[in-house]
């Protein structure tokens, strides 16, 4: 057992670059760095970088084999959809690093800055998905990963209100949504779409059997649209609802829409914006995550100033700011 695993400034002598770093490195910039210091001595926890939580079978393989040469006997699936590689002896990162190149499979990263984007499956093959998840997930990884921020800063993504990937515990979360829309003419009054709404949204006339549709209630699930049979009910519009400053661990935060149906091409406009907002606002704060940072009224009519400027009419007319949801003091 090491004992001295809670001083983050021990150092070892590692032979590959880490953080741009070679020779004595501290533990904390090698968690930075994706190598997370484990109890038992000299040995460390390497989490690989695995976008949207898809990692092709050629880097499995290749992951497979690295594991069996120089880990424990298993690999552990992270909550954040990542593959890691416990017992792992400090000795052996440079060859971990050079063997997983071959198959271009990079190691992630901890610490303060945007981490590895995590997204379910999207519309790709699942029925219920509405936006391609994968797509963006992978934008993300390539135009944002790494980027310096006050606090870690974590983004997902949903095909649709299901919210697998659970936009609203994450700093920014986006979900697949699409609002329908109903054309009487070709309307036969078969009720079927009353019944495949589980939210309420639609109820049937009595007499015609043609719908009644409250906006009010519906979650944008387009279960209308699949369930129509005569193509009555199509899509009026289609996009990602935004949520901002949600966050798990000892004291959650929910986030809460702030945006509806933001286009593909927004998405990288309105994520820039967000971080470039918070790595701002968050330094006078020091390590604070932004959904804690918006909780502050200031704070928060700037960010929502800030985002109107950049995406106008995209922003609801009055978002409501994270909030807390305590789980061990209620």
């Amino acid at each position: 057992m090491d004992r001295y695993i809670e001083d983050k400034d021990s150092k070892i002598k590692v032979d590959t670059k880490i953080e741009g770093k070679v020779g004595e490195i501290d533990f904390n910039t090698l968690k930075s760095g994706g190598l997370i210091k484990q109890r038992q001595k000299d040995m460390f926890t390497v989490r690989l970088r695995c976008p949207g939580g898809r990692v092709p079978l050629s880097k499995l393989e290749k992951v497979v084999q690295v594991a069996k040469k120089y880990a424990g006997d298993y690999i552990h699936l992270s909550f954040r959809q990542s593959l890691e590689l416990p017992y792992v002896n400090y000795k052996n990162f440079k060859a971990i690093y050079e063997e997983l190149s071959e198959r271009d499979q990079k190691v992630a990263s901890c610490g303060a800055r945007v981490r590895v984007p995590t997204a379910c499956s999207g519309c790709e093959y699942n029925p219920n998905g509405l936006m391609d998840t994968q797509k963006m997930a992978a934008l993300v990884d390539e135009k944002f990963f790494g980027a310096d921020m006050p606090h870690k800063f974590k983004i997902s993504f949903s095909g649709c209100p299901i919210d697998c990937a659970r936009t609203n515990e994450n700093d920014l979360g986006f979900q697949g949504a699409v609002n329908p829309e109903w054309e009487e003419e070709t309307c036969v009054g078969c009720r079927i779409c009353s019944k495949a709404c589980r939210e309420g949204a639609i109820v049937s006339d009595v007499e015609t059997g043609k719908p009644i549709y409250d906006p009010e209630k519906c979650l944008y699930c387009g279960d209308c649209i699949r369930a129509c049979p005569t193509n009555s009910w199509g899509e009026k519009t289609k996009g990602w609802v935004a949520r901002v400053g949600g966050r798990h661990g000892r004291h959650p935060i929910s986030g809460h829409i702030i945006a509806e149906f933001i286009q593909d091409e927004d998405v990288p406009k309105f994520i820039e914006t967000v971080i470039k907002w918070y790595g701002e606002h968050g330094k006078p704060y020091g390590r604070t995550r932004i959904g804690a940072l918006l909780q502050i009224p200031k704070e928060w009519d700037s960010f929502i100033a800030t985002l109107r400027e950049k995406l106008q009419d995209k922003i609801k007319s009055n978002p409501k700011p994270p909030t807390k949801n305590e789980i061990h003091f209620e």
